[in-house]
């Protein structure tokens, strides 16, 4: 007897009434993340077919990913926002398990956590859930020494520092700096680096420099499972983290990675580790061009393709409206493109460089023939009078 009809997740996703979406707007979540690897879902469903221990298999995981990352330890969490909820706590409550049992309360511990306002962002409530205080120092671009030195005191727990783009402009305490002036101090920092893979130097740069842990995503440019992520650093700061941590009955038990999840992203990091990155970003600066030089005759458009350490970390196309553009506007185009069929997202921003607005595709999503699509109604919108 044959077994049920096997049904394409296309199928699944047309059931449900759920459109395909060409995602040129990075890596983000709300649009799937990116392509999860072929050898990592099939190392997921190995692991689905056997029992493990699970804190065994984190201490193998954990230990696999430091090696490959030269860390003291690692800890696989659920995606990265979960890792700065566990830095908190690891932070705060350590390996006490009275402290671990109470958290979210931190009444009376040391549960302080300094960040520049330039980093202040969404996900910084992150640290809040395991019971910390954020403590504002500086201004949205501004941050001085001394206001880094005058903040720590009895009740700080760590400084936390974002490596974003946008989060760093001149004027704000470097990386560098916080750990000096944070060390001297006995304050651990705690560096949240979600999105910044590639490049893969990261992966083990900011923990050359000194930070106490680091958290990156799994999904993004590992493109492990989405809901897995990298917590890396000191040994006894991950360990911490851990015993906060599933499959414990503590703060972050919510937040639970499976074996299956841990298999899969210990794979696709070997193979993110292995690729040639050189390789890797002309691939992409050859989409980008593609979709340049097909915009280039649009009158009012300068289009070129850029890339950089502080806003593009990967080679992105981008479209720039110049003063003798009229209309559409780039919001207009950006919320034509994302309500059409397929759904296209691509990022759009404002006063950039002197012009007047901007369009950005993001490559690392684009799937073969994706381009051809994007160039085609990037062409109507642009068009469109």
């Amino acid at each position: 007897m044959s077994g049920p009809p096997v049904r394409s997740i296309m199928n699944l996703y047309e059931r449900l009434g759920v459109r395909r979406v060409i995602h040129g707007a990075g890596t983000t979540t709300r649009y799937g993340g990116s392509l999860l690897r072929p050898e990592a879902l099939e190392a997921m469903r190995e692991a689905s077919q056997t029992l493990v221990n699970l804190d065994e298999l984190n201490a193998a995981a954990g230990a696999a990913i430091a090696r490959m990352l030269g860390a003291e330890a690692a800890f696989v969490t659920a995606g990265a926002s979960s890792g700065l909820v566990l830095q908190a706590a690891a932070c705060i409550a350590g390996d006490d398990p009275a402290k671990i049992t109470r958290l979210p309360d931190t009444l009376g511990m040391r549960n302080e956590i300094i960040i520049q306002r330039a980093h202040r962002f969404a996900y910084d409530q992150a640290y809040r859930v395991a019971g910390g205080v954020l403590v504002d120092i500086g201004l949205a671009r501004r941050t001085q020494p001394f206001e880094l030195e005058q903040a720590i005191g009895d009740r700080t727990a760590a400084v936390a520092y974002l490596v974003s783009p946008f989060t760093s402009p001149p004027g704000v305490l470097t990386l560098a700096q916080t750990i000096e002036i944070a060390h001297r101090r006995g304050v651990p920092i705690i560096v949240d680096a979600a999105s910044m893979l590639p490049p893969r130097e990261n992966l083990t740069r900011f923990l050359r420099m000194g930070a106490d842990l680091v958290s990156f995503s799994g999904g993004k440019g590992i493109r492990g499972p989405q809901s897995t992520g990298i917590l890396a650093g000191r040994r006894d700061l991950v360990r911490a983290a851990s015993l906060n941590a599933s499959p414990n009955q503590a703060l972050a038990r919510a937040a639970k990675t499976s074996k299956e999840e841990i298999a899969g992203l210990v794979v696709a990091l070997e193979l993110f580790m292995a690729e040639d990155e050189k390789a890797e970003m002309q691939r992409y600066r050859d989409v980008c061009a593609s979709i340049v030089d097909r915009l280039a005759d649009l009158p009012g458009i300068r289009a070129v393709v850029e890339q950089d350490p502080v806003n593009r970390v990967l080679p992105h196309a981008v479209l720039y409206f110049t003063p003798d553009w009229v209309e559409p506007s780039g919001h207009a185009v950006q919320v034509a493109l994302a309500q059409g069929e397929p759904h296209i997202y691509v990022q759009q921003g404002t006063h950039q460089g002197g012009y007047f607005d901007e369009i950005a595709v993001d490559p690392i999503n684009l799937q073969p023939g994706d381009a051809d699509i994007v160039v085609k109604r990037l062409r109507e919108e642009l068009t469109r009078r």
